[in-house]
């Protein structure tokens, strides 16, 4: 699958909040699809606008759906069956996603604490098992490799397959983010195009891989 940077969202691309907790963005049938995880409950949070404009990007190419309910994800329970309404819809959307791509701020050196509630779920489900996975980070230069390092250790730990080259490193202030939760800069835009881009060569590779 071929992705041209940054390519425009057509106006069948819009996203629109659905009731099991994400933003889908409507793409072509058949189109692999992207899982988009912001380690953020913050409103207006520069990580999300990240995400929500790496999904305006990547339509039509990719159906990329921005997962929105983080905040609704109860405390983790060990054995705790069956699985609570909020967590069996992420592991619906996980099943369904050919890749997941998180981003997340960095708090006290680590990933959000509600995050990795949330990979603390898909440990005994394997939900993220051999899953292909990419990180953003957007905090500034010198910043956020907490972040970083902890969320590719929990990452390894349940088996997910990290795609290298799709993970980026860019700055986003919030005064990037426009009216409609997305970012408009260049530099900024050409980054997310290039992990969208990297994620379709992977995923085309592995699709032809199985075709051998």
């Amino acid at each position: 699958m071929g992705i041209a940077p940054d390519t425009p969202a057509s106006e069948s691309s819009v996203a629109e909040t659905d009731s099991a907790g994400s933003d889908s963005a409507v793409s072509r049938p058949g189109a692999p699809r992207i899982l988009l995880i912001s380690g953020s409950t913050r409103p207006g949070s520069t990580n999300t606008a990240a995400l929500r404009t790496f999904a305006e990007i990547a339509a039509p190419e990719c159906t990329a759906e921005l997962f929105t309910g983080l905040v609704d994800i109860p405390a983790f329970v060990p054995g705790d069956q069956p699985a609570p309404p909020a967590v069996h819809a992420l592991r619906e959307r996980l099943a369904a996603a050919d890749a997941v791509v998180f981003c997340a701020p960095e708090y006290a050196g680590f990933i959000p604490g509600s995050l990795k509630n949330l990979l603390e779920w898909t440990v005994g489900a394997a939900d993220l098992h051999e899953k292909p996975v990419a990180w953003i980070s957007v905090a500034a230069a010198g910043r956020g490799e907490g972040a970083i390092t902890s969320l590719r250790t929990v990452l390894g730990y349940v088996g997910a397959v990290e795609i290298e080259s799709a993970c980026r490193r860019m700055t986003v202030l919030g005064s990037m983010i426009g009216a409609d939760g997305t970012i408009a800069d260049a530099t900024v835009r050409q980054a997310l195009a290039e992990s969208v881009a990297a994620i379709g060569a992977y995923l085309s590779a592995a699709a032809a891989s199985r075709e051998l």
